[in-house]
């Protein structure tokens, strides 16, 4: 195991795409024998160890470089069981060295134009630029804060190029007009209610249709999953035009797993130009839950805070990736996943704040069965001063069985299924009446989730059990919606609906 990194497997480093020089090839050589034995070094060309309390960050299974998925846990990586969470550990470590305000800048995704080479030479290049007097002036100045500045002028220019520009501030939204109705209502103060529906897995859409138009008068946002547990079905984007075509709002989700820096922009492009204005930024299931025979696991071009930071740019700056102007730019909510019980909330919240700079407007929770456990959570973000900042809807989901709880609480990261639930659940089991106690339970949580300070609503994930939808929202006191107009362009106006797939929500 390498000296400075907690990771328990060796994995093979990078090799370049093309031919070096000899004068690249021999510092590349180098530099793998100083920092393979050391960090575990895979040589990506794009080094971060001094953002992330020297662990290095490919050492995630997934290739995550901004913080841990959802799926994190302090025992183990749930791609890889055999390793710990990578990102917990780098957590851990910062929170410990006192350096966890540098997790919060928004890196860049990978150059893999630059994988396999030498990070170094970068790094005496910029050094060069500022100029060893100044260097050696700011490292023995004595003034407070000289050191740093010094070392953040040779390595921030390297870490953040000039198509990315990441940093650690909070960015509002430069418009004014609510883009969807979903923020329209949000705006309001409205305690809002989102519904997921199942997209189909196959091209018959008649109980996809049933669905939207049994749901849009009881809720807030309807939200088609996007293959969640890397499972194939109907794509997000056209499940969400159809629901435009119903007279429905629809929250789109896009996931890393199966989208480049490429798509993702050009399908957020066509997406608004479809009347299509909530989007929702996942970093996806690993291929590890889906069915084989499986994909690359190893590689996620985007992470969702990436994604955030590449679709709110476009909006608000209307710029493309690689610096092109935009025109007409895309009109967009954005959103993204919030794991209360992953792991330390403290990590968590840091994890959320980080979101919210990138360009969460809103967060929707993965599944929440203890409402008490929520307010500490909520402590953690507030402290973080992002509560006025997003809005944020709890994850509910219905139990239909006794099973189904048990699985949740054991096998799914994130999800903690209190004992007196899951005796509540067996006992219900045992009088043959488990989806009424179940359906009990939610509205129970409903009900204290109400009251809680800082939350914008619910959402429910009722996973593929649609039908109960509008009883749990009734019997909740939450009544059917009233319509409210929201400009469209060239279109008519569209009703928001909203939700998200579980497992998504888990790893998101």
């Amino acid at each position: 195991m390498p000296g400075f990194t907690p990771g328990r497997r060796y994995q093979p480093p990078f090799m370049p795409f093309k031919r070096q020089p000899f004068k690249k090839r021999a510092l590349a050589a180098i530099e793998l024998a100083v920092k393979g034995p050391l960090f575990g070094c895979r040589m990506c060309g794009n080094c971060l160890l001094q953002e992330t309390a020297f662990i290095c960050p490919m050492e995630c299974p997934k290739g995550l470089r901004n913080g841990p998925c959802g799926g994190s846990t302090p025992e183990k990586c749930y791609v890889d069981e055999s390793r710990p969470c990578i990102w917990y550990k780098i957590y851990e470590r910062s929170f410990q060295l006192g350096r966890e305000a540098l997790l919060l800048e928004v890196l860049p995704p990978m150059d893999w134009n630059k994988a396999g080479t030498d990070a170094w030479s970068d790094v005496f290049e910029q050094a060069g630029n500022v100029g060893v007097k100044n260097i050696v002036a700011g490292l023995t100045s004595g003034e407070a804060g000289s050191v740093s500045r010094t070392l953040d002028s040779i390595f921030r220019p390297v870490r953040q190029p000039d198509w990315w520009q990441g940093d650690s501030e909070y960015h509002a939204p430069k418009y004014s007009e609510p883009a969807s109705e979903l923020e329209s209502r949000l705006k309001a103060g409205e305690f809002v209610v989102a519904a997921e529906v199942t997209p189909p897995l196959s091209i018959n859409t008649d109980k996809l249709k049933q669905h939207i138009e049994m749901l849009k008068p009881y809720v807030a946002a309807l939200n088609f999953t996007d293959s969640a547990s890397a499972i194939p079905r109907m794509s997000s984007w056209a499940c969400s035009k159809m629901a435009v075509d119903l007279g429905a709002d629809p929250v789109m989700q896009i996931t890393g797993r199966d989208h480049t820096r490429v798509n993702l922009q050009s399908g957020a492009m066509g997406a608004s130009a479809l009347g299509i204005r909530n989007i929702l930024c996942l970093t996806g299931d690993s291929m590890t839950l889906g069915p084989g025979p499986q994909g690359r696991m190893d590689i996620v071009d985007l992470d969702g805070i990436q994604m955030l930071w590449i679709l709110r740019r476009m909006r608000d700056e209307g710029k493309y990736l690689d610096g092109r102007e935009i025109k007409h730019p895309p009109k967009y909510f954005l959103g993204a996943a919030a794991s209360p019980f992953a792991s330390n909330m403290k990590f968590q919240a840091l994890r959320e704040q980080k979101k919210v700079n990138a360009g969460a407007q809103f967060f929707q929770t993965n599944v929440v069965f203890n409402a008490d456990a929520l307010d500490e959570w909520l402590n953690e973000i507030a402290k973080r001063d992002i509560l006025d900042k997003v809005y944020i809807l709890i994850g509910i989901t219905p139990l239909k069985s006794y099973k189904t709880a048990a699985y949740m609480d054991k096998k799914i990261p994130g999800i903690v299924v209190p004992k007196k639930i899951l005796k509540r659940m067996e006992t219900a089991k045992e009088k043959g009446d488990e989806q009424a106690e179940g359906v009990q339970i939610a509205l129970e949580l409903i009900e204290k989730i109400k009251s809680k300070q800082g939350v914008s609503g619910i959402h429910l994930m009722a996973v593929g059990w649609e039908e109960i939808v509008p009883r749990i929202v009734s019997e909740a006191g939450l009544g059917k919606r009233i319509s409210s107009q929201v400009e469209e362009p060239a279109r008519s106006s569209s009703k928001s609906q909203r939700s998200a797939q579980l497992v998504d929500f888990v790893t998101g």
